[in-house]
Protein backbone atom coordinates (compact mmCIF):
# COMPACT_ATOMS: atom_id res chain seq x y z
CA UNK A 1 0.00 0.00 0.00
CA UNK A 2 1.31 3.20 -1.15
CA UNK A 3 -0.28 5.40 1.42
CA UNK A 4 -0.87 4.49 4.75
CA UNK A 5 -2.96 6.28 7.47
CA UNK A 6 -3.81 6.10 11.63
CA UNK A 7 -4.93 5.89 14.09
CA UNK A 8 -8.86 5.35 13.35
CA UNK A 9 -11.38 3.13 15.13
CA UNK A 10 -10.73 -0.96 14.89
CA UNK A 11 -7.21 0.03 13.06
CA UNK A 12 -3.86 -1.65 14.92
CA UNK A 13 -1.41 1.06 15.57
CA UNK A 14 2.17 0.20 15.88
CA UNK A 15 4.70 1.61 18.39
CA UNK A 16 6.83 2.56 15.01
CA UNK A 17 3.68 4.42 13.90
CA UNK A 18 3.21 6.61 17.63
CA UNK A 19 6.76 7.41 17.17
CA UNK A 20 6.71 8.80 14.18
CA UNK A 21 3.20 10.92 14.88
CA UNK A 22 4.26 11.93 18.17
CA UNK A 23 7.67 13.40 16.98
CA UNK A 24 6.10 15.86 14.78
CA UNK A 25 4.14 17.19 17.53
CA UNK A 26 7.64 17.41 19.90
CA UNK A 27 11.09 17.38 19.01
CA UNK A 28 13.58 15.01 21.10
CA UNK A 29 14.74 17.38 24.66
CA UNK A 30 14.23 17.56 28.25
CA UNK A 31 10.95 19.18 29.13
CA UNK A 32 11.87 21.94 31.22
CA UNK A 33 12.98 25.63 30.91
CA UNK A 34 16.60 25.64 29.20
CA UNK A 35 18.75 24.76 32.36
CA UNK A 36 16.09 23.66 34.46
CA UNK A 37 16.67 20.43 36.84
CA UNK A 38 14.84 18.14 34.63
CA UNK A 39 17.63 14.92 34.30
CA UNK A 40 20.18 17.35 35.50
CA UNK A 41 23.54 14.83 36.08
CA UNK A 42 25.45 15.96 38.99
CA UNK A 43 28.44 14.66 40.64
CA UNK A 44 28.13 11.98 43.71
CA UNK A 45 30.84 9.87 45.45
CA UNK A 46 33.34 8.12 44.10
CA UNK A 47 32.63 7.25 40.64
CA UNK A 48 29.02 7.40 41.10
CA UNK A 49 26.56 10.27 39.27
CA UNK A 50 23.24 11.70 40.51
CA UNK A 51 20.58 12.13 37.77
CA UNK A 52 17.52 14.33 38.69
CA UNK A 53 13.87 13.41 38.16
CA UNK A 54 12.70 14.91 34.99
CA UNK A 55 10.41 14.24 31.76
CA UNK A 56 11.74 13.92 28.17
CA UNK A 57 10.42 13.33 24.86
CA UNK A 58 12.64 10.50 22.48
CA UNK A 59 11.85 10.42 19.17
CA UNK A 60 8.25 10.19 20.03
CA UNK A 61 8.53 8.33 23.03
CA UNK A 62 8.19 9.76 26.89
CA UNK A 63 10.27 8.96 29.88
CA UNK A 64 9.23 9.91 33.27
CA UNK A 65 11.69 9.59 35.87
CA UNK A 66 10.08 10.81 39.89
CA UNK A 67 13.12 10.60 41.75
CA UNK A 68 16.99 10.66 41.49
CA UNK A 69 18.55 7.77 40.20
CA UNK A 70 22.31 6.45 40.57
CA UNK A 71 24.71 5.65 37.64
CA UNK A 72 28.19 4.11 37.55
CA UNK A 73 30.83 5.18 35.60
CA UNK A 74 33.20 2.73 34.71
CA UNK A 75 36.58 2.21 36.48
CA UNK A 76 39.04 4.64 35.44
CA UNK A 77 42.17 3.62 33.31
CA UNK A 78 45.58 4.37 32.76
CA UNK A 79 44.26 6.77 30.05
CA UNK A 80 41.99 9.70 30.28
CA UNK A 81 38.62 9.96 28.04
CA UNK A 82 35.25 11.16 27.97
CA UNK A 83 31.88 8.95 29.15
CA UNK A 84 28.31 10.03 27.78
CA UNK A 85 25.03 9.83 30.11
CA UNK A 86 22.59 9.15 28.38
CA UNK A 87 18.61 8.47 27.85
CA UNK A 88 18.81 5.05 25.22
CA UNK A 89 14.87 4.47 23.58
CA UNK A 90 15.07 0.65 22.74
CA UNK A 91 11.93 -0.30 20.77
CA UNK A 92 12.35 -3.81 20.96
CA UNK A 93 12.93 -3.43 24.72
CA UNK A 94 9.87 -1.39 25.43
CA UNK A 95 12.00 0.64 27.79
CA UNK A 96 13.95 4.48 27.84
CA UNK A 97 16.49 3.97 30.28
CA UNK A 98 19.19 5.63 31.69
CA UNK A 99 23.00 4.62 30.54
CA UNK A 100 26.78 5.38 30.45
CA UNK A 101 28.44 5.47 26.97
CA UNK A 102 32.27 4.65 27.72
CA UNK A 103 34.74 6.98 25.43
CA UNK A 104 37.64 5.67 24.06
CA UNK A 105 40.96 6.04 26.29
CA UNK A 106 43.55 8.66 25.47
CA UNK A 107 40.50 10.81 23.21
CA UNK A 108 38.37 14.00 24.30
CA UNK A 109 35.68 12.69 21.98
CA UNK A 110 32.90 11.21 23.63
CA UNK A 111 31.57 8.59 21.91
CA UNK A 112 29.00 8.92 19.06
CA UNK A 113 25.29 8.77 19.66
CA UNK A 114 23.14 6.54 18.56
CA UNK A 115 20.03 7.74 17.01
CA UNK A 116 18.07 5.58 14.13
CA UNK A 117 14.67 6.24 13.24
CA UNK A 118 12.94 3.08 14.51
CA UNK A 119 15.40 0.98 16.34
CA UNK A 120 17.25 2.86 19.19
CA UNK A 121 17.40 6.00 19.84
CA UNK A 122 19.79 8.09 22.50
CA UNK A 123 19.86 11.42 24.28
CA UNK A 124 23.02 13.00 25.76
CA UNK A 125 22.72 14.44 28.90
CA UNK A 126 25.96 14.79 30.00
CA UNK A 127 30.07 14.22 28.97
CA UNK A 128 32.13 13.43 31.55
CA UNK A 129 35.98 13.83 31.74
CA UNK A 130 37.24 10.45 33.06
CA UNK A 131 41.07 11.20 34.67
CA UNK A 132 43.42 8.78 34.02
CA UNK A 133 43.73 6.38 37.11
CA UNK A 134 40.63 8.46 38.65
CA UNK A 135 38.82 7.42 41.60
CA UNK A 136 36.55 10.23 41.69
CA UNK A 137 34.23 12.22 39.56
CA UNK A 138 34.19 16.01 40.37
CA UNK A 139 31.40 18.82 39.23
CA UNK A 140 34.17 20.59 37.21
CA UNK A 141 34.89 17.38 35.38
CA UNK A 142 30.85 16.92 34.06
CA UNK A 143 29.58 19.49 31.07
CA UNK A 144 26.09 19.22 30.56
CA UNK A 145 24.27 18.89 27.22
CA UNK A 146 20.60 18.22 27.73
CA UNK A 147 18.65 19.85 24.93
CA UNK A 148 15.54 21.20 26.18
CA UNK A 149 12.26 20.97 24.30
CA UNK A 150 8.84 22.18 24.75
CA UNK A 151 8.26 25.18 22.87
CA UNK A 152 8.59 24.66 18.58
CA UNK A 153 10.70 28.28 19.42
CA UNK A 154 13.41 26.31 21.28
CA UNK A 155 16.77 27.40 23.10
CA UNK A 156 20.12 26.21 22.51
CA UNK A 157 23.58 25.94 22.76
CA UNK A 158 26.09 26.12 20.11
CA UNK A 159 26.84 22.64 20.38
CA UNK A 160 22.96 21.33 21.41
CA UNK A 161 20.89 22.67 18.26
CA UNK A 162 18.80 20.70 16.54
CA UNK A 163 20.61 17.64 14.37
CA UNK A 164 17.94 17.31 11.91
CA UNK A 165 16.21 20.55 11.71
CA UNK A 166 13.82 22.10 8.99
CA UNK A 167 14.24 24.96 6.94
CA UNK A 168 12.72 27.97 9.23
CA UNK A 169 13.42 26.48 12.57
CA UNK A 170 13.60 29.18 15.23
CA UNK A 171 15.65 29.36 18.36
CA UNK A 172 17.23 31.14 20.67
CA UNK A 173 21.39 30.56 21.11
CA UNK A 174 22.54 31.09 24.52
CA UNK A 175 25.86 31.16 23.45
CA UNK A 176 25.66 33.81 21.19
CA UNK A 177 22.82 35.42 23.05
CA UNK A 178 21.34 35.95 19.76
CA UNK A 179 18.23 34.46 17.47
CA UNK A 180 19.02 32.47 15.01
CA UNK A 181 17.22 30.46 12.54
CA UNK A 182 18.08 27.12 10.02
CA UNK A 183 18.26 28.28 6.10
CA UNK A 184 18.51 25.00 5.17
CA UNK A 185 21.90 25.19 4.68
CA UNK A 186 23.46 26.84 8.04
CA UNK A 187 22.04 28.78 11.23
CA UNK A 188 21.75 32.72 10.30
CA UNK A 189 21.29 35.46 12.58
CA UNK A 190 17.64 36.30 12.45
CA UNK A 191 17.98 39.55 12.08
CA UNK A 192 20.30 40.44 9.28
CA UNK A 193 23.58 43.26 9.71
CA UNK A 194 23.01 46.40 8.59
CA UNK A 195 25.74 48.05 6.55
CA UNK A 196 26.29 52.07 6.32
CA UNK A 197 25.74 51.71 2.96
CA UNK A 198 22.20 51.12 3.20
CA UNK A 199 21.50 52.83 6.35
CA UNK A 200 18.62 55.73 5.49
CA UNK A 201 18.60 59.47 7.01
CA UNK A 202 22.27 59.35 7.77
CA UNK A 203 23.38 63.12 7.88
CA UNK A 204 26.00 64.15 5.02
CA UNK A 205 28.18 65.58 7.62
CA UNK A 206 29.08 65.94 11.13
CA UNK A 207 30.70 68.71 13.41
CA UNK A 208 32.77 67.87 15.96
CA UNK A 209 31.53 69.03 19.36
CA UNK A 210 34.18 71.37 21.85
CA UNK A 211 37.49 69.22 22.77
CA UNK A 212 41.20 68.89 22.94
CA UNK A 213 44.22 66.79 21.56
CA UNK A 214 47.22 65.34 23.05
CA UNK A 215 50.25 67.09 21.76
CA UNK A 216 51.66 63.31 21.14
CA UNK A 217 48.53 62.83 18.81
CA UNK A 218 48.83 65.96 16.29
CA UNK A 219 49.94 65.04 12.96
CA UNK A 220 52.61 67.00 10.93
CA UNK A 221 54.15 68.63 14.26
CA UNK A 222 57.55 70.52 13.77
CA UNK A 223 60.28 68.58 15.35
CA UNK A 224 61.52 71.90 16.89
CA UNK A 225 60.23 75.17 17.24
CA UNK A 226 63.28 78.46 16.87
CA UNK A 227 62.22 80.99 19.23
CA UNK A 228 62.20 84.32 18.04
CA UNK A 229 65.06 86.78 17.47
CA UNK A 230 65.86 88.09 21.40
CA UNK A 231 68.68 88.99 23.64
CA UNK A 232 69.35 87.96 27.27
CA UNK A 233 71.58 89.72 29.98
CA UNK A 234 74.23 86.96 31.43
CA UNK A 235 72.75 88.42 35.03
CA UNK A 236 69.04 87.08 33.88
CA UNK A 237 70.34 83.58 32.71
CA UNK A 238 69.28 81.08 35.59
CA UNK A 239 70.85 77.53 35.71
CA UNK A 240 73.76 78.55 34.26
CA UNK A 241 77.37 76.48 35.80
CA UNK A 242 79.91 77.65 38.13
CA UNK A 243 82.34 76.35 36.38
CA UNK A 244 82.97 75.22 32.69
CA UNK A 245 84.75 71.94 31.62
CA UNK A 246 87.21 72.20 28.87
CA UNK A 247 86.42 70.50 25.75
CA UNK A 248 87.96 67.16 24.50
CA UNK A 249 91.89 67.47 24.05
CA UNK A 250 95.18 65.04 24.39
CA UNK A 251 98.05 65.59 25.86
CA UNK A 252 101.56 63.71 25.51
CA UNK A 253 102.03 61.35 28.09
CA UNK A 254 105.39 62.50 28.27
CA UNK A 255 104.14 66.12 29.16
CA UNK A 256 101.65 64.27 32.16
CA UNK A 257 103.10 65.20 35.34
CA UNK A 258 103.34 63.31 39.17
CA UNK A 259 101.78 59.66 37.18
CA UNK A 260 103.07 56.97 39.66
CA UNK A 261 105.12 53.94 38.66
CA UNK A 262 103.41 51.14 38.85
CA UNK A 263 99.87 50.13 38.52
CA UNK A 264 97.70 47.92 40.67
CA UNK A 265 95.06 45.80 38.75
CA UNK A 266 91.43 46.54 39.81
CA UNK A 267 89.28 43.63 41.33
CA UNK A 268 88.47 41.39 38.56
CA UNK A 269 88.00 37.33 38.35
CA UNK A 270 89.17 34.79 36.17
CA UNK A 271 86.80 31.65 34.41
CA UNK A 272 88.02 27.97 35.74
CA UNK A 273 89.22 27.36 32.24
CA UNK A 274 91.34 30.43 31.86
CA UNK A 275 93.58 29.58 35.15
CA UNK A 276 96.95 27.86 34.54
CA UNK A 277 99.29 25.21 36.25
CA UNK A 278 95.92 24.02 38.76
CA UNK A 279 96.28 20.69 40.35
CA UNK A 280 94.66 18.01 39.32
CA UNK A 281 93.04 16.54 41.91
CA UNK A 282 92.71 18.43 45.53
CA UNK A 283 93.11 16.44 49.10
CA UNK A 284 90.44 16.98 51.20
CA UNK A 285 91.65 18.80 54.49
CA UNK A 286 91.40 17.31 58.20
CA UNK A 287 88.08 16.33 59.35
CA UNK A 288 85.95 13.86 61.30
CA UNK A 289 81.99 12.47 60.93
CA UNK A 290 79.65 12.34 63.93
CA UNK A 291 78.72 8.82 65.15
CA UNK A 292 74.99 9.26 64.44
CA UNK A 293 73.47 10.67 61.55
CA UNK A 294 71.70 13.85 62.66
CA UNK A 295 68.80 16.35 61.28
CA UNK A 296 69.85 18.00 58.45
CA UNK A 297 73.10 15.51 57.20
CA UNK A 298 73.50 14.29 54.06
CA UNK A 299 72.73 10.48 53.76
CA UNK A 300 76.08 9.53 51.74
CA UNK A 301 79.00 6.95 53.24
CA UNK A 302 78.08 7.44 57.38
CA UNK A 303 81.39 6.29 59.51
CA UNK A 304 81.86 2.69 57.94
CA UNK A 305 78.96 2.08 56.31
CA UNK A 306 81.08 2.26 53.17
CA UNK A 307 82.81 -1.12 54.23
CA UNK A 308 80.77 -3.40 55.77
CA UNK A 309 82.99 -6.57 54.99
CA UNK A 310 85.95 -4.75 57.06
CA UNK A 311 83.45 -3.46 59.78
CA UNK A 312 83.22 -6.04 62.39
CA UNK A 313 80.31 -5.20 65.26
CA UNK A 314 82.54 -5.38 68.80
CA UNK A 315 82.04 -3.62 71.77
CA UNK A 316 79.32 -0.28 71.74
CA UNK A 317 76.20 -0.02 70.63
CA UNK A 318 74.73 -1.24 67.41
CA UNK A 319 71.10 -1.31 66.07
CA UNK A 320 69.79 -2.13 62.63
CA UNK A 321 69.09 0.72 60.23
CA UNK A 322 65.37 1.36 59.96
CA UNK A 323 63.91 4.61 57.92
CA UNK A 324 60.73 6.62 58.69
CA UNK A 325 58.03 7.26 55.56
CA UNK A 326 59.67 10.48 55.52
CA UNK A 327 63.39 9.29 54.68
CA UNK A 328 65.03 9.48 58.47
CA UNK A 329 67.01 7.40 60.30
CA UNK A 330 65.73 5.87 63.53
CA UNK A 331 66.49 2.85 65.65
CA UNK A 332 63.87 0.72 66.79
CA UNK A 333 63.30 0.68 70.53
CA UNK A 334 61.92 -2.61 72.12
CA UNK A 335 62.27 -1.81 76.21
CA UNK A 336 59.53 -1.39 78.29
CA UNK A 337 60.23 1.84 79.37
CA UNK A 338 59.02 3.09 75.73
CA UNK A 339 55.97 1.55 75.99
CA UNK A 340 52.09 1.47 77.80
CA UNK A 341 48.98 -0.47 77.33
CA UNK A 342 51.14 -3.69 76.74
CA UNK A 343 48.07 -6.57 75.94
CA UNK A 344 48.48 -9.70 74.98
CA UNK A 345 48.08 -10.08 70.86
CA UNK A 346 46.29 -13.48 69.17
CA UNK A 347 47.99 -14.71 66.62
CA UNK A 348 46.25 -17.88 64.44
CA UNK A 349 49.15 -20.18 63.80
CA UNK A 350 46.33 -21.84 60.88
CA UNK A 351 46.93 -18.57 59.58
CA UNK A 352 50.72 -18.27 60.14
CA UNK A 353 51.02 -21.54 57.92
CA UNK A 354 49.21 -20.69 55.08
CA UNK A 355 51.84 -18.01 54.20
CA UNK A 356 53.20 -19.14 50.82
CA UNK A 357 57.41 -19.08 50.38
CA UNK A 358 58.17 -18.06 46.39
CA UNK A 359 60.87 -17.41 44.19
CA UNK A 360 59.97 -14.41 41.62
CA UNK A 361 61.97 -11.87 39.46
CA UNK A 362 62.12 -8.17 40.31
CA UNK A 363 60.56 -6.50 37.12
CA UNK A 364 62.90 -4.10 34.95
CA UNK A 365 62.31 -0.44 36.16
CA UNK A 366 62.33 2.61 33.77
CA UNK A 367 65.08 5.68 35.21
CA UNK A 368 63.37 8.65 34.54
CA UNK A 369 66.60 10.75 35.17
CA UNK A 370 68.47 8.87 32.26
CA UNK A 371 65.69 7.20 30.16
CA UNK A 372 67.58 3.92 30.54
CA UNK A 373 65.85 0.26 31.65
CA UNK A 374 67.17 -1.13 34.90
CA UNK A 375 67.15 -4.65 34.86
CA UNK A 376 65.33 -6.22 38.09
CA UNK A 377 66.91 -8.92 40.24
CA UNK A 378 66.24 -12.34 39.49
CA UNK A 379 65.22 -15.16 41.66
CA UNK A 380 64.60 -13.44 44.64
CA UNK A 381 62.69 -15.78 47.77
CA UNK A 382 60.10 -14.13 49.95
CA UNK A 383 56.73 -13.59 50.14
CA UNK A 384 53.73 -11.72 48.59
CA UNK A 385 52.25 -9.18 50.45
CA UNK A 386 48.98 -8.95 49.08
CA UNK A 387 48.65 -12.80 49.53
CA UNK A 388 49.54 -12.27 53.48
CA UNK A 389 47.28 -9.20 53.28
CA UNK A 390 44.33 -11.77 52.25
CA UNK A 391 44.97 -13.92 54.95
CA UNK A 392 43.86 -11.14 57.21
CA UNK A 393 47.56 -10.99 58.88
CA UNK A 394 47.35 -6.88 58.31
CA UNK A 395 49.62 -6.04 60.65
CA UNK A 396 52.76 -7.97 58.77
CA UNK A 397 51.78 -5.29 55.57
CA UNK A 398 52.87 -2.56 55.06
CA UNK A 399 51.12 0.18 53.05
CA UNK A 400 51.93 3.32 50.84
CA UNK A 401 49.41 5.82 49.51
CA UNK A 402 46.24 3.47 50.58
CA UNK A 403 48.20 0.81 48.22
CA UNK A 404 49.43 -2.43 49.31
CA UNK A 405 53.78 -1.43 49.44
CA UNK A 406 55.85 -3.84 51.64
CA UNK A 407 55.87 -6.66 54.48
CA UNK A 408 57.10 -6.30 58.03
CA UNK A 409 60.09 -9.11 57.38
CA UNK A 410 61.22 -8.46 61.26
CA UNK A 411 57.91 -8.92 62.18
CA UNK A 412 57.77 -12.43 60.86
CA UNK A 413 59.40 -14.09 64.04
CA UNK A 414 56.54 -12.83 66.38
CA UNK A 415 53.91 -14.47 63.82
CA UNK A 416 55.94 -17.93 64.54
CA UNK A 417 56.02 -17.47 67.61
CA UNK A 418 52.21 -19.07 68.22
CA UNK A 419 53.16 -21.37 66.10
CA UNK A 420 56.41 -22.44 67.97
CA UNK A 421 54.66 -22.82 70.99
CA UNK A 422 51.64 -24.23 69.79
CA UNK A 423 54.25 -27.14 68.84
CA UNK A 424 55.27 -27.05 71.67
CA UNK A 425 52.71 -27.63 73.87
CA UNK A 426 52.05 -31.09 71.23
CA UNK A 427 55.39 -32.11 71.79
CA UNK A 428 55.03 -32.29 75.50
CA UNK A 429 51.47 -34.14 75.27
CA UNK A 430 53.09 -36.52 72.93
CA UNK A 431 55.86 -37.19 74.59
CA UNK A 432 53.63 -37.80 77.95
CA UNK A 433 51.26 -39.95 76.24
CA UNK A 434 54.27 -42.05 74.71
CA UNK A 435 55.29 -42.30 78.15
CA UNK A 436 52.50 -43.82 80.03
CA UNK A 437 51.83 -46.02 76.86
CA UNK A 438 55.72 -47.30 77.79
CA UNK A 439 54.61 -47.05 81.14
CA UNK A 440 51.88 -49.57 80.82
Amino acid sequence: MAITSYPFDGQAVTETQFSQMFKEFQDSGVVASFGGPSFLVTAGTGMNLNVSSGLAFLRGFMVQSTATEVVTIPAAGTSARVDRVVLRADPSLNSIVLAVKQGTAGSTTPPALTQTDTGVFELALANIAVGASATSIAAGDITRVRPFTGTRVLVWNTSTRPSSPRMGQIGYNADTSAFEFWDDTTWAPLISNVSWANLSGKPASFVPAAHSHKWADISDRPSSLPPAAHTHDWSQVTGKPTSYVPSAHGHDWDEISGKPSTYAPATHSHTWSSVTSKPSTFPPSSHSHSSYLESGDTIAWANGSKKPYSNTATDGTWYAVWVEGSGTFCRNTSARKFKENIRDFDIDPADVLKMRPVIYDRKDQLDEETGEIRPGRKGEVGLIADEVDDLGLKWLVQYMDGEIDALRYDLLGVALLPVVQAQERRLRDLEARLAALEAA
